[in-house]
């Protein structure tokens, strides 16, 4: 586990820095100005996905479904930073687009962020270095669908999170950091905990982690959560993820954040208010 936190750490402060060298050609199609009229860069993103998958790359053994689920929502996540469509937002607004015959970017992460997230999930289920957490009675096909809603809706909720400095950044280290407590689930939860090397940039409305960082984190949160928490567990994250997401296409989670006292002191911490 400190393995892997050290080489995240130390890969996204590296490549943070490499970012600020690169020409301006290639810096422009990444930028955007953020809520408050302010230019930001979105070279966050990969940046953090990055320095995540160095991370588990430099892990124990099984690697393959957290490179997964770091990387392929990462790739998805960067299509829909650089040719997405802006004005098509939320489930409801791609899955609208979609029934109307016009297939979105969004839409197409919205599969690919299903796809790979089951397949991550068989990947743990069939795994022999599996941590027993993930093995728990039952059919292996109700394991697997869990387990994927948890790693799809996390890395969709983590995205819903990146609308102000800091603020999604925060909550996977806050989730990583209890994550690495069990041992299932430790060098998973490092990798995404050493990510917060990026947060003086994103505090500062510098850059932000776009669809590309923030769908690749939470993807890799929730296979965390697949690995630490038992079957009941994971099932009560499913229903989390779930309502959240549903609830988001109702509800501003910045309107209660800002009408909150305490979440809304935890979300200006360290920031221009």
């Amino acid at each position: 586990m400190a393995r892997t936190l050290a080489c995240t750490l130390a890969t996204a402060r590296a490549l943070t820095a490499l970012t600020r060298s690169l020409p301006t050609a290639l810096r422009r199609p990444w930028e955007r100005t953020n809520h408050a009229g302010r230019p930001v860069t979105l070279l966050e993103g990969p940046v953090a996905v990055a320095a995540a998958l160095t991370g588990v790359l430099a892990g124990p053994a099984p690697r393959g479904a957290a490179a997964l689920s770091v990387l392929v929502p990462g790739v998805l996540g960067g299509l829909d930073d650089l040719v997405g469509d802006s004005t098509t937002k939320g489930l409801r607004g791609h899955l609208g687009a979609l029934r109307s015959g016009r297939v979105t970017t969004g839409a197409v992460k919205i599969g690919g962020l299903g796809g790979v997230a089951v397949v991550a999930a068989l990947m743990e289920l069939t795994s022999q270095e599996t941590p027993p957490t993930t093995k728990g009675g039952g059919s292996p096909l109700r394991h697997a669908a869990v387990d994927s809603v948890v790693i799809a809706g996390s890395a969709n909720l983590v995205n819903l999170l990146d609308l102000r400095p800091g603020r999604a950044v925060k909550v996977t280290t806050a989730a990583g950091l209890v994550l690495m407590l069990p041992a299932g689930s430790r060098t998973t939860a490092g990798a995404v905990v050493g990510v917060a090397a990026l947060l003086p940039e994103d505090l500062a409305g510098e850059s932000m982690l776009g669809d590309c960082g923030a769908n690749a984190l939470g993807s890799l949160l929730g296979l965390a959560l697949v690995r630490g928490l038992p079957p009941r567990g994971r099932l009560v994250a499913a229903a989390v993820v779930t309502g959240l997401t549903l609830a988001s296409e109702r509800v501003s989670f910045t309107r209660v954040i800002e009408s909150t006292p305490v979440l809304r002191e935890i979300d200006a911490w360290g920031r221009d208010r």
